[in-house]
């Protein structure tokens, strides 16, 4: 069975800068549902949505974004004759890129 791109999960955002800003939204909320519930009470958990949310759903959703949204276009899987490379992407040529794995 063969994946597509729109078959897979994509947790990255469209900017590193964009993608920090969740990160820091979402582990403060978190954090904060906690650390501020013996001073207001239950009602700080309403952060965790808002945590969760900006997390995508979880800490390691997070994690995946962010290492997606570091690598997003430098990578490139080619396949060819039922054999699959991973090479390095070449930006500035339209040329085959440099490969890195070879099976």
């Amino acid at each position: 069975m063969t994946t597509t791109k729109a078959d897979r999960p994509d947790f990255a955002s469209s900017s590193l800068p964009r993608h920090l800003l969740r990160g820091v939204i979402g582990f403060g909320s978190l954090i904060g549902s906690v650390a501020f519930l013996s001073t207001v009470g239950p009602v700080s958990l309403l952060l965790l949505p808002v945590g969760l949310l900006a997390l995508r759903g979880c800490p390691m959703c997070w994690t995946i974004g962010m290492i997606q949204t570091i690598s997003r276009n430098r990578l490139q899987r080619t396949c060819e004759d039922g054999q699959c490379r991973l090479a390095v992407a070449d930006r500035d040529h339209g040329e085959r890129p440099s490969e890195l794995v070879s099976p």
